[in-house]
């Protein structure tokens, strides 16, 4: 019996640390102004957003800068050009990017090399061609107004005959008491 009673508490402080486990929030990673020189140099179009990311995604970022002095010269160009797209992206613009990047993960392997030999191919383009398609694009991606149509007018057969509306004039009589 005390046996029993040692392990379903042993098994509930179990529990219990598991929970206060994954419940623990995030290591806090430092403001902007605790960065160092070379991480704000780095890290500089993302100042203005910095103090306001969540720690996850100040933690990815200073993952980045770390790695970013070994990088290769047009590597350390790409990660700059995707820090100013980002950081010129409106919240819903980002919402839907994120979006978008969950859908692609969750595609076969298959399909999204299909996607991926797709994307080189358009990249290969002359550039006329890729404005040809992102007109197309938006053309297609436009909401149109519903087209209401509107009643038909009748014929001069079909018009209602409108009947002279009655002028009701004031009486001059003044109104009398009624009797109780």
């Amino acid at each position: 019996m005390a046996r029993k009673l040692v392990a379903g508490v042993a098994l509930a402080l179990g529990l219990l640390a598991q929970g206060v486990a994954t419940a623990a929030p995030e290591a806090r990673q430092p403001q902007w102004v605790e960065l160092t020189y070379q991480q704000k140099q780095i890290l500089a179009p993302v100042f203005d957003e910095w103090d306001k990311m969540s720690a996850i995604q100040r933690k990815r970022l200073l993952g980045v800068a770390k790695r970013y002095p070994g990088m290769k010269p047009a590597e350390q160009q790409r990660v700059q050009k995707r820090l100013k797209d980002w950081s010129s992206l409106t919240p819903e613009e980002r919402a839907l990017a994120r979006q978008k990047y969950e859908k692609l993960k969750a595609l076969s392997p298959e399909k999204r090399q299909e996607i991926r030999k797709k994307w080189l191919e358009y990249q290969q383009l002359p550039e006329e061609k890729k404005e040809q398609f992102r007109r197309r694009k938006a053309a297609s991606t436009k909401i149109k107004p519903p087209v209401v149509p509107e009643p038909p007018k009748p014929t001069q057969e079909e018009a209602p005959k409108s009947e002279p509306v009655p002028v009701i004039q004031p009486s001059t009589e003044t109104a009398k008491p009624a009797a109780d």
